[in-house]
């Protein structure tokens, strides 16, 4: 049935929401994360979604795939912040430690923007399933 491969799409796009959410809060939670030297310290990751190609058997007349699928999640390899804190156990012999490139305005935003479309992704889940019951309905007569 048609509907199943809706199923299919829509759990494709919440598990890929979900894994994009799970990066941000791990960009989130590592932004204070102070290292001695530039290539010790965390960097900001990114996740990358490549839609799923959709096939149409004309034999069978069925259309199979189609969704989204991370390929990927990338460090984006931006500079890191230096901070003159000699004081610091972690500071190299100028003084400085290295911050994380996250900034914490950004990471909301797309927090924020992975969410709406996760509960995006639900809705359209909830309309397929309630499709699949009433299509039940009609075809038990009643």
């Amino acid at each position: 049935m048609a509907f199943l491969n809706s199923l299919n799409i829509t759990g494709s796009a919440l598990t890929a929401e979900r894994y994009k959410t799970d990066v941000i809060l791990q960009n989130i939670a590592n932004q204070n994360v102070a290292a001695s030297s530039p290539e010790e310290a965390y960097q900001r990751k990114q996740v990358v979604f490549r839609e799923r190609a959709m096939t149409f058997d004309e034999r069978m007349m069925k259309v199979y795939g189609g969704g989204v699928r991370v390929t990927e999640t990338v460090e984006l390899g931006e500079d890191v912040n230096p901070v003159y804190d000699p004081d610091n156990p972690l500071a190299d012999e100028d003084g400085y430690i290295y911050m994380p490139n996250v900034n914490n305005a950004e990471e909301q935003i797309d927090l924020l923007e992975a969410t709406r479309a996760y509960e995006a992704n639900l809705t359209a889940l909830s309309v397929v399933k309630a499709m699949a019951a009433k299509g039940l309905e009609i075809g038990k007569g009643g």
